[in-house]
């Protein structure tokens, strides 16, 4: 359990609830224990009764013998008061018939049984309670840990989330955390049952016979056993059960997002056979599943039965030898089952703090990752200061997933009002240089300065407020047009007419407004029910109503045509000197406006300078003009 020692310091912020749950679960068990007591003690007095009044008067004896007889019991102390307040030591209430003792037997049954109902009846509010501490401070913890898991999430950089997969990532706010819930929570709380009552009960049937107590227990230790082994089996058969459901999800979602390509391609019978294979399977695992959770039930009832049977026939014998009286036999087979449960959940919670520790050792090993982009201890911020220059300075930098270098030696400056266009073919490194502009990676070598500090010297999340950065994936929320551009401000508070004016900038509040719901429409899943130029220029107004410092473009303008194009990087220009634009496209048409442009190849700069230059100077930019030109007539001939 070394994993989920490191719990104790949320545990910690919830003593009370903690220390409550020990104090009610104590008392549980003592009212537990005592509704048995008062069945055995009943019982026993009553076959006093039976013994010192019915039986003489059946034989003939007086009734002045029969009550001085029957005011000579020696009750137990649990029906001491019960027995005085029925009977007083009085002629009034001297036993005369055998009606009248069977009278009285009848009104001792019923506060007997009232005194087991009252007894149960408090158990269960001190039940409730114990749940309303221990449960409720389980559900505590979870919600900090989830709480702590997303802020870590939105504090790990690009490169993590790289090299692992979301779906795994997923599962430890969600499946793992609920597996540590329920240690927290019925693991700790049926552990701390089953020790005090085992100590409660096992004290009284020790108290009253060692020898019964140790053949009523005797099944009870195998029970644990058989549930562990048949709960292992069970986890085990679950998670491929689970692994198989998952893996039957997955296709399903696959196959319907992409139901178009699917029905193009005529693939439908081969998706239906893969399909019923993987459900096949799925069902045999969740047949297999079932067989063994069979075997649950029947172990419990059958070490149960077994336990009943061994305290029923050697109680009796100790009956009949005047050994124990019959009523601590009715005793102890309530405490049989009284113990039946916890018994049973040890093999149950055992397998509870087994997955517990496992998924707690993978959220350990994520909370425990460090982002390997951070602010400095001694970091600048930024936010008060006015972006003058942004440097690039023979920076270098490669994937260390692939080792594919992404940028060489480049080096170049941005200034506020100017439009840095970065061009090459296809895998030339262009998007990188973004990246490393928004400081989503750090070179390798070189240095990226902004105002002449290195970039590394200021804060960075001051320094991304100052950014609009518009990625190449376009990404929108399932959520409204109006909040998804509002997003760019922080907290979303940007009003209506602000966003209309960033829409009408990215030149999509025409479709805004043509939508029947307008600004108030609600998006698909990653936008889907928008076309890919509309979530292009959505994200662009995005970028645009932060009024950034440093505006990125990361070749966002791929879905467009040519006039909203142009409309964009007009109003772009029209912010004159409000910003610095790095505009990174594979299209000519996209950066001929532009200021400066940089010819990437393979990660270096081959072509540097004003695009009209470039265009006539006979190398890589002239060649993809010329190229692009003969793609765009033959469109226009098409």
């Amino acid at each position: 359990m070394r994993e989920l020692w490191k719990l104790n310091s949320l545990i910690k912020r919830y003593p009370h609830l903690l220390l409550g749950g020990v104090a009610f679960i104590f008392l549980t068990n003592v009212f537990a224990v005592y509704a048995p007591s008062l069945i055995g003690e009943g019982v026993n007095a009553l076959k006093d009764m039976d013994a010192a009044v019915l039986e003489p008067l059946r034989e003939g004896a007086t009734e002045t013998d029969v009550f001085s007889e029957s005011m000579s019991m020696d009750y137990p102390p649990s029906l001491r008061w019960i027995r005085s307040a029925l009977a007083p030591e009085s002629e009034a209430s001297l036993i005369a018939s055998k009606g009248d003792a069977l009278a009285w037997m009848k009104r001792l049954a019923f506060w007997q049984a009232g005194l087991f109902l009252l007894a149960y009846f408090v158990k269960g509010i001190f039940l409730f309670f114990t749940r309303q501490t221990i449960i409720v401070m389980s559900r505590r913890i979870e919600f900090d840990l989830k709480g702590k898991i997303f802020d870590q999430y939105q504090r790990l950089d690009a490169s993590f989330y790289k090299a692992n997969d979301t779906g795994d990532l997923m599962n430890r706010i969600s499946e793992d955390v609920s597996k540590v819930r329920m240690y927290l929570g019925p693991a700790i709380m049926y552990t701390l049952n089953l020790t005090m009552l085992i100590f409660l009960v096992v004290s009284v049937m020790v108290y009253i016979d060692w020898q019964l107590t140790l053949f009523a227990l005797l099944p009870l230790p195998l029970m644990s056993v058989g549930i562990y082994l048949v709960s292992t089996r069970i986890n085990r058969q679950s998670e491929a059960v689970q692994q198989q459901q998952s893996g039957l999800s997955t296709f399903v979602q696959q196959h319907i997002a992409g139901i178009r390509v699917l029905k193009s391609f005529q693939r439908e019978r081969d998706a239906t056979d893969r399909f019923t294979e993987a459900a096949d399977l799925y069902k045999k695992n969740a047949l297999n599943l079932v067989k063994t959770e069979a075997l649950f039930m029947p172990i419990i009832v059958m070490l149960v039965g077994l336990s009943t049977i061994l305290t029923i026939y050697i109680g009796g014998q100790r009956v009949i030898a005047g050994e124990l009286e019959i009523g601590h036999v009715f005793q102890f087979v309530f405490y049989v089952n009284l113990l039946t449960w916890p018994f049973a959940s040890v093999g149950w919670v055992t397998s509870l703090v087994q997955k517990a520790e496992a998924s707690m050792k993978r959220i350990n090993a994520f909370m425990e990752a460090t982002p390997m982009i951070q602010s400095a201890p001694d970091a600048t911020a930024c936010s008060e200061e006015k972006l003058n220059q942004i440097t690039f300075d023979k920076v270098t930098f490669s994937y260390p997933e692939t080792g594919i270098i992404a940028a060489k030696d480049v080096s170049f400056s941005i200034e506020p009002g100017q439009i840095v266009a970065v061009t090459g073919r296809t895998g030339s490194g262009k998007s990188t240089l973004a990246q490393l502009a928004m400081r989503i990676f750090d070179p390798e070598s070189g240095e990226i300065r902004v105002n002449g500090k290195p970039l590394t010297q200021w804060n960075l999340a001051s320094f991304r407020s100052l950014c609009g950065y518009v990625p190449q994936d376009v990404f929108l929320f399932s959520d409204t047009i109006q909040n998804n551009i509002a997003f760019g401000i922080e907290q979303g508070d940007a009003s209506l007419d602000e966003v209309k004016i960033a829409a009408r900038d990215a030149h999509v509040a025409h479709n805004i407004e043509g939508f029947k719901a307008g600004y108030d429409t609600l998006l698909g899943e990653r936008g889907v029910n928008l076309s890919g130029g509309q979530k292009q220029r959505i994200s662009i107004a995005r970028a645009f109503i932060r009024r950034p410092q440093l505006l990125i473009l990361d070749d966002c303008l791929s879905a467009v045509d040519t006039e909203t194009e142009e409309t964009i990087l007009n109003s772009i220009r029209r912010r004159g000197n409000e910003s610095a634009v790095l505009l990174v496209s594979h299209r000519i048409s996209s950066i001929r406006g532009a200021d400066h442009v940089l010819v990437l190849d393979g990660g270096r700069v081959v072509e540097s300078g004003h695009p009209d230059e470039l265009a006539s100077s006979g190398g890589l930019y002239s060649r993809m003009v010329e190229q692009q030109g003969q793609q765009n007539e033959g469109n226009e001939e098409d």
